[in-house]
């Protein structure tokens, strides 16, 4: 029986206009309430990105990668990179590799540079709600930082992941989140051991749990869950072969009709 839902947010449960049907989620969200099955969204984006999409409901948030995680309103458990290491990471990217269009995440807010494109400003303020402007990354602001944000520009920077992987070797992971967007997190640190941990705090199994996904950065999080659904949009071949599952697109709201069809019983 499932007790628990995670379902990932760009090309998963929001379509393409990062959209979905609000009416019938919330219809299928009491439903589950009813039945004292959990709700979690597990994603890349910033808490306040997915409170925006959801609101005060009584479901958990797995963010930034499973670095952060929060019950409701309250913070329920993270992991901050050690400073001094973090700061290392983001001086190679922007002094020596010269990349200025990084954000650099941290609990409290996001940090972008104040002389950025005003494109990237744009991007940067839509999926990142907590965001602030700085001079420069060299003296970054006392926080606890979670995750590295870039696109790779491979036509100018060709090796960047490998030279990542090299050069900080086993103390940096790099997980993409879609076509050219990179996360730099901690090692272990991802959306699978962040389900693992709730899994274990409300004594589930993995087979009580249900999962939803598109990107690499999903990968061992459909690992984990016995109910694992790739989505049909998914451009990932290696997600197809760890899926037991696939839904329809985020397009035809592939999530919400698994769940009713599947989950609920809802017979439309």
């Amino acid at each position: 029986m499932i007790k628990a839902i995670a379902v990932d947010m760009d090309g998963t449960f929001l379509d393409s206009s990062k959209q979905y049907d609000e009416q019938r989620f919330n219809r299928i969200f009491q439903q589950l309430e009813n039945e004292h099955i959990k709700f979690i969204a597990a994603s890349g984006n910033q808490y306040a990105k997915l409170k925006s999409i959801f609101g005060d409901r009584n479901m958990f948030f797995v963010a930034e990668n499973g670095a952060v995680i929060y019950e409701g309103n309250t913070l329920y458990d993270y992991q901050a990179f050690e400073r001094d290491f973090y700061q290392s990471v983001v001086n190679y990217l922007n002094i020596d590799r010269d990349i200025k269009e990084i954000i650099v995440c941290g609990l409290d807010s996001a940090y972008i540079l104040k002389d950025n494109r005003e494109s990237f400003k744009k991007e940067a303020h839509f999926y990142y709600r907590q965001l602030k402007e700085i001079e420069s990354f060299q003296n970054l602001p006392k926080d606890e930082y979670v995750k590295i944000a870039l696109n790779i520009n491979r036509g100018t920077h060709p090796t960047l992941d490998e030279d990542l992987k090299n050069y900080f070797s086993k103390d940096l992971a790099l997980v993409s989140s879609g076509r050219d967007s990179i996360d730099l997190i901690i090692p272990g640190m991802t959306k699978g051991s962040a389900l693992e941990r709730l899994l274990n705090k409300w004594d589930l199994t993995k087979n009580e749990l249900m999962a939803f996904g598109d990107a690499n950065n999903d990968l061992d999080m459909l690992q984990l869950a016995h109910y694992s659904y790739v989505m049909e949009n998914c451009e990932d071949a290696s997600l197809f072969e760890a899926a037991n599952y696939v839904a329809p697109s985020n397009n035809k709201q592939g999530v919400l009709s698994v769940i009713e069809d599947e989950v609920l019983k809802i017979n439309n």
